[in-house]
């Protein structure tokens, strides 16, 4: 199933309290329950006025719907291509 990075605008997100974090995170996972089991939050990070959340889901119209539910911002929705790290700079490229 696709994965995809939400940004989200939210001015001040990295001055909010854990306890309107915790309120955020609520309202998010009680959308899910109620999406079904085709939809999955994965993690965020929150930066000073954004918040990049990562869901699994399976297109573009779960994610905005999750959004739209929740009252949540999807200033942009992007579908994950490829995940890398340290690791792939010393795996061996198989040519076909």
């Amino acid at each position: 199933m696709p994965k995809y990075v939400i940004e989200r605008e939210i001015p001040g997100a990295g001055q909010l309290t854990a306890e309107q974090l915790k309120g955020i995170s609520q309202t998010s996972c009680n959308v899910l329950r109620n999406m079904g089991p085709e939809i999955q939050w994965l993690h965020s990070y929150v930066t000073a006025d954004k918040i990049y959340c990562v869901y699994i889901a399976p297109d573009e119209a779960h994610i905005r719907e999750h959004a739209r539910q929740g009252g949540f911002p999807a200033n942009a929705v992007s579908e994950v291509k490829e995940i890398i790290d340290p690791v792939t700079a010393e795996e061996t490229v198989l040519q076909h």
